[in-house]
């Protein structure tokens, strides 16, 4: 496939791609677990064979990223290895070793007049994907996508457009192999941002858009689309250190939440600590985060232990940092804590470290977001981590799919009625 900065008749060309996309969406519908696998199995090997090939593509997007402004940060997720292609791969092979949804019958019953009703999982039809620079995630979309019967059309940013598209390209070549529809797995051949736009549009052909990236991007997405969005805004997920807390334990979870990787979505932003232990807990914290150069926006409490921290403003409260900022506040209680977190949080993920159940079980119920933990890291609240294997992102919505979206949740169900010359009276 060549990429192109812009393609005559664009409009034409989206129409040709979406269309393509549904005709194939029928294919898959009915297409066994067999083949599904084994195109999983070896398009895993023709990505490592084609190693070379890949690292060389890898090198002309890195070769622009000063180009296009990348962070060292952007630049580290943009690159491929030898090792990163290898767990590209490894990606594939676990997704094959996932239960297909497909056909899996939900509920079933049997009606007083002897119709047999089963609600069974069926794919979505056509996914248009429109996601950030990481090569990985191409891989990852494709698997689950074809795995749960769908048909994806794939639109990566410009800065990986070349590992995306060496990617696609063995991926393509196995579903020739395997005789998979070679509809069912396209990627777009331009970085045109009008090209969105029109497939936004074509609601006649894609089921469902799943933009994965800025927030902008998101905003745009939801505005234009004509189709379901799966989506979530941003991150703004929250630990609450309870007055209940074993200090020690929250340092850790606090740490990790934070720390381990600062630019993901389930990265922890805000800082909730009740007043009861806030002279001890966050002193401590402050000694054990200075490694990574944290910059605290709190309250007048959490000044007050930590005399670098910057006067928070109520706009710090809502921010997704995606950096090494967090913001802080001390609280006089469980309800003031649910209380800002209502307020103030994003819907993604939320943490309530504590040794009380009361306070645990009432942080559940009254907690509105994806994923709520109990005395564990927000970093949790992702697909394999949750046992669900590769995902294609991550909803804040509460339909049709909440929290990590995999296998599962890239299908939709059908009533199957069997009868036997049933006819209704009334």
């Amino acid at each position: 496939m060549t990429i192109l900065s812009t393609i005559p008749q664009l409009d034409s060309y989206c129409r040709d791609v979406a269309d393509r996309a549904k005709r194939a969406a029928r294919q898959m519908a009915s297409l066994s677990t067999a083949i599904k696998n084994q195109w999983l199995l070896h398009a895993a090997d023709a990505l490592v064979a084609n190693e070379s090939a890949l690292l060389d593509a890898n090198a002309i997007d890195l070769s622009k990223a000063d180009e296009y402004g990348l962070t060292s940060a952007e630049r580290e997720r943009l690159k491929l290895t030898k090792e990163r292609i290898a767990q590209i791969a490894s990606g594939l092979r676990e997704v094959a070793a996932l239960a297909d949804p497909v056909g899996e019958v939900i509920e079933g019953s049997r009606r007083p007049n002897g119709l047999e009703i089963q609600k069974t999982r069926v794919p979505l039809g056509v996914l248009f994907f429109i996601y950030e620079s990481r090569p990985n995630v191409t891989a990852d979309a494709a698997a689950i996508a074809i795995k749960s019967g769908n048909a994806i059309i794939l639109r990566g940013g410009k800065e990986a457009i070349h590992s995306s598209q060496k990617i696609v390209e063995c991926l393509r070549e196995s579903a020739s192999v395997c005789k998979l529809p070679l509809d069912a797995l396209q990627m777009v051949a331009t970085t045109d941002r009008e090209a969105v736009g029109h497939f936004l549009k074509m609601s006649d052909a894609i089921d469902l858009v799943i933009p994965r990236g800025g927030e902008a991007l998101i905003r745009r997405v939801v505005a234009e689309a004509t189709m379901p969005v799966l989506k979530h805004y941003d991150g703004n997920c929250h630990v609450y250190v309870d007055r209940h807390a074993d200090l020690e334990m929250a340092l850790s979870i606090v740490e990790n939440s934070k720390c381990q990787r600062m630019g993901v979505c389930n990265a922890m932003e805000s800082l909730l600590v009740h007043r009861d232990v806030a002279d001890l807990f966050l002193p401590q914290l402050d000694q054990r985060l200075r490694a990574y150069n944290i910059e605290y926006r709190g309250d007048a409490d959490c000044r007050r232990l930590i005399p670098a921290t910057i006067s928070a403003s109520d706009a710090d409260w809502s921010l997704e940092y995606l950096g090494p900022t967090m913001s802080v506040k001390v609280v006089g209680s469980l309800d003031e804590a649910i209380d800002h977190i209502e307020q103030y949080s994003s819907r993604h993920t939320e943490s309530i470290v504590t040794n009380c159940i009361q306070s645990a079980d009432r942080f559940v119920r009254e907690i509105d977001s994806a994923a709520v933990m109990i005395n564990a890291s927000t970093r949790f609240n992702d697909g394999g981590q949750l046992g669900m294997g590769a995902e294609i992102g991550i909803s804040t919505d509460k339909f049709h799919a909440r929290g990590p979206c995999g296998l599962r949740e890239l299908t939709t169900y059908k009533f199957i009625v069997r009868g036997n010359g049933h006819i209704r009276a009334n």
